[in-house]
């Protein structure tokens, strides 16, 4: 069961004063069904510099993995142990693309594991709590809570091979292709 994530937002009141004008539940959370990851979309910019104008909620849309062109995702994702994970994302592996972008990203000829996938982003990926392997196609490493690893547009893949889940903020900004 996936922990809920209190997200505030400051922004302007009618007066044009700083206030806080979202506090509660982040409202968009996305699976794939049992064994999967949990996403929870925090905030999003579609342009840079970003328009800090408005109240509305930019997440306010169909989960997509990448960013925005031009643009940024700040997301959580609760990773399951692989022990649950790994059949779900083989099933995820054999299903077509949903529109999000997960199945376009997706390596599915890479035998190392089944959830290797590559973006064009910029990815800022802080370990909230518990510990994860990152995997790129020559090497691992393991992070753990507090430890940041910076993902310049790789094929890369996480093993959470803890019996607990892994807990991992991202921010993911648009980058050219490689």
């Amino acid at each position: 069961m996936s922990k809920a994530i209190r997200r505030v937002v400051s922004g302007h009141n009618a007066e044009g004063k700083s206030a806080f004008i979202l506090d509660g539940p982040a409202p968009h959370t996305y699976t794939r069904g049992p064994g999967s990851a949990v996403v929870t979309e925090l905030w999003e910019t579609r342009s840079t510099p970003a328009d800090n104008r408005g109240d509305e909620d930019p997440t306010n849309h169909p989960y997509r993995l990448p960013p925005p062109r031009g643009g940024s995702v700040f997301r959580v994702i609760e990773y399951p142990p692989d022990s649950q994970r790994l059949a779900a994302l083989e099933r995820e592996r054999s299903a077509h693309d949903d529109g999000s972008g997960r199945g376009a990203a997706l390596d599915r000829g890479n035998p190392r594991h089944p959830g290797f996938h590559k973006t064009s982003s910029l990815d800022y990926v802080i370990v909230l709590s518990g510990e994860i392997y990152a995997l790129m196609e020559e090497g691992e490493v393991l992070l753990r809570t507090g430890d940041v690893l910076v993902q310049r547009g790789t094929n890369h893949a996480w093993s959470n091979r803890a019996e607990e889940p892994a807990y991992l903020a991202f921010v993911l900004i648009d980058a050219q292709p490689l």
